[in-house]
């Protein structure tokens, strides 16, 4: 069960930990590296781009003729094997798109979380009373000290979207090279993986739990 927080690090109480993070999806890797192959995929712009030996400007002309030169025969300048040539099977724009099922990518991203609750690597932070104006009260806060923000655990701070004090929080955090942010909505596998703890608003953890209950209703076929 994840600790809540206050703004001064003091631990106020224990939150319920969603019973759907609490079972074990070890066999579940593959589902999760191709999740993340996915998204690591889709977001390829897949522009890269060469010009075959018939697109390259120029060249029209025999550089020299057949015989008599002692020279190997040459039909343009353009030919592959000659600089600023055409490139033989370069790469040409295409899409990266991969496609993985609706119900893999729900096990993927649960399993990523489970895991962190499993190694302790989740926090909640009470932010009714958030007054933490500098970052390197901030970084106390999340690293013990300003010189521990810069070895300590890499930490994602997941806010919920439109709360109070989220750009407060983000404005006295992002200066912290290990930190980074993000909101519920957002958050997906690849970002639970990156970082080696999460830090959750009460908000935001609330958001997820329901969305969590949400999507396994909609597994279980209930109403």
């Amino acid at each position: 069960m994840p600790n809540v927080i206050d703004a001064s690090g003091k631990v106020l109480r224990e939150m319920e930990s969603p019973a759907v993070l609490n079972e074990d999806y070890g066999d579940k890797l593959t589902v999760v590296y191709r999740a993340v192959h996915r998204e690591f995929a889709n977001s390829r712009a897949g522009t890269a781009s060469t010009l075959k030996r018939d697109e390259v400007r120029g060249g029209g002309r025999k550089p020299w003729r057949q015989k008599g030169t002692g020279r190997a025969r040459q039909g343009s300048i353009r030919s592959p094997q000659w600089r600023h040539g055409g490139v033989v099977f370069g790469p040409q724009p295409r899409s990266f798109v991969e496609s993985l099922n609706k119900k893999e990518r729900r096990v993927a991203f649960i399993a990523a979380l489970a895991d962190r609750f499993r190694n302790d690597a989740v926090t909640l932070l009470e932010t009714a009373d958030f007054s933490i104006g500098k970052t390197a009260g901030f970084a106390k806060l999340l690293f013990g000290s300003a010189k521990a923000a810069r070895v300590g655990p890499t930490t994602l701070i997941v806010c919920r979207r439109g709360e109070a004090h989220a750009a407060e929080i983000e404005r006295v955090g992002r200066n912290l090279t290990r930190v980074g942010f993000t909101d519920d909505g957002a958050l997906d596998v690849k970002d639970v993986l990156r970082f080696e703890r999460l830090l959750f608003t009460t908000a935001a953890y609330e958001a997820l739990t329901q969305r969590l209950a949400e999507k396994q209703e909609q597994t279980d076929g209930r109403p």
